[in-house]
């Protein structure tokens, strides 16, 4: 943020035009100066965002009630919490860039980044630090190849003939045993102890020889994977408040008052505005109902959480047609082919951009409190990051999707679901099929659901303060 502040108040390094200028250029040094500070940012948001939710709940132990409970409403208000730095940075931040400059607008959230590492870092002697175990992918690896090399060798039917070590502990620093599943016993097979396992200076071979621990660690991984891969398709709805969004509501009167327009792209905040009205509601009111009901201590469970996103972002693409097909309305009954912008208000979409935030609190923050809980211990900000790839993947996807859709509508010279001119169009089929899409994923999703099975550690589990 630094470099990045000062290539935008630096005169050297920046262009010497103004922006309204049509040959405005930068230079190869600003532009590499520019781009080098955005890269560093990427770098550093990969490293702070899956580690920062899983250090917070490493902070509760799991052995006390009334911490572990906490822990579930951890992951709530942390999500509040972005999403007030995202009102800030979509409101107070958007307008001193504009109306005060770039400098200030990139240097207020650098100092602000700097008051947060110097508070981060005062803390540092009263955090509960989880000891490193390693790297979990080299343990998935010896378990794949252990499997492999031992592909012949019948698993034994009673668990107790599998390695394992007899300590109270796991011999992986930080994690607890988990209880032997009969889940993919192919994988099993790296725990069959043989002749050969042992290395030429006595010890037993990582790579041919795994302990149960550390094939359960990877059977666990698979298990969440189908969870994962759901999520896809939500981070694709998701996705659609910063495309076809605002795509449909640049067509729409978006005048507040006589003298000011609230850009199309702005909407967004009623979906960030949908979080912070939906946290406190599902932690202080939702929870402590069900809970009544179905006498969960969360209220619902992880699964169950997470499907009651998938149902309301169905909603919210639903909602988004019904708005698409009342506007097209109005442009058939009046001839607003041509025009620009049609006489409907642009607040029409706010309940769409309401159901998305609905959606988040509940498939998102289900999302990373399920990737940390079900996650093997000694790979939590590994499966925390993975979480974090259903939104790349998601916009991927949704952009294969417009192409695809393009491709197949505008054969034959017609104007297809999404026209430069969205008046000759028709996006909310393309509402419908992600509302379909949506559909089937959430039945796919149960049947997933109702394979999944929790994880069930049994061994001790140490933290250091």
């Amino acid at each position: 943020m630094t470099l990045l502040t000062i290539s935008a108040s630096v005169p050297k390094l920046k262009p010497d035009c103004k922006a309204s200028d049509l040959n405005c250029h930068a230079t190869t040094t600003q532009t590499g100066v520019f781009f080098l500070s955005i890269y560093i940012i990427a770098l550093g948001t990969g490293g702070i965002k899956p580690c920062v939710s899983s250090l917070g709940a490493d902070q509760f132990d799991e052995t006390d009630d009334v911490e572990k409970k906490r822990k579930s409403s951890f992951f709530n208000w942390f999500y509040f919490s972005i999403n007030i730095g995202a009102l800030v940075a979509g409101s107070v931040l958007v307008w001193v860039q504009e109306n005060v400059g770039w400098g200030w607008g990139f240097g207020i959230p650098t100092v602000a980044m700097g008051i947060a590492v110097c508070s981060f870092f005062s803390g540092t002697c009263l955090y509960r630090h989880q000891k490193p175990g390693g790297s979990p992918l080299t343990r998935i690896a010896q378990v794949l190849v252990a499997s492999f090399r031992k592909w012949n060798i019948p698993v034994p039917r009673d668990e107790s003939g599998l390695y394992e070590v007899q300590d109270k502990e796991s011999v992986i620093e930080g994690s607890r045993k988990p209880e032997h599943t009969d889940a993919f016993p192919f994988l099993d097979k790296a725990a069959v102890e043989t002749v050969n396992d042992k290395s030429t200076a006595g010890s037993n071979n990582p790579w041919r020889l795994c302990t149960v621990t550390q094939v359960e660690e990877l059977k666990a991984v698979i298990r969440i994977l189908p969870i994962w891969a759901t999520v896809i398709i939500f981070a694709t709805v998701y996705s659609q408040m910063l495309t076809m969004f605002v795509e449909q509501g640049d067509t729409m009167d978006a005048s507040i008052g006589p003298n000011f327009k609230i850009p199309a792209a702005s909407l967004s905040i009623f979906d960030t505005l949908g979080v912070l009205f939906w946290v406190p509601v599902y932690d202080r009111l939702i929870v402590p109902l069900a809970r009544k009901y179905t006498g969960h201590q969360r209220g619902f469970t992880q699964l169950q959480r997470m499907g009651i996103g998938l149902v309301i972002s169905i909603l919210s693409m639903v909602a988004a047609a019904i708005v698409e097909i009342k506007r097209l309305d109005m442009v058939k009954e009046h001839n607003y082919y041509e025009s620009k912008t049609i006489p409907m208000s642009i607040f029409w979409q706010v309940p769409q951009y309401f159901l998305v935030g609905a959606a988040e609190i509940f498939t998102y923050i289900g999302e990373i409190e399920f990737f940390y809980d079900q996650a093997p211990d000694a790979m939590r900000s590994l499966m925390s990051a993975l979480s974090l790839t259903t939104v790349a993947l998601g916009n991927y996807l949704s952009t294969l999707l417009v192409t695809i859709v393009t491709h197949i509508t505008t054969r034959h010279g017609k104007e297809g679901w999404i026209p430069n001119n969205l008046n000759y169009g028709h996006i909310d089929y393309f509402f419908w099929l992600l509302a379909i899409l949506s559909g089937l994923n959430f039945l796919v999703y149960l049947l997933i659901a109702r394979w999944y099975t929790y994880k069930r550690p049994t061994g001790a589990f140490h933290v250091s303060k």
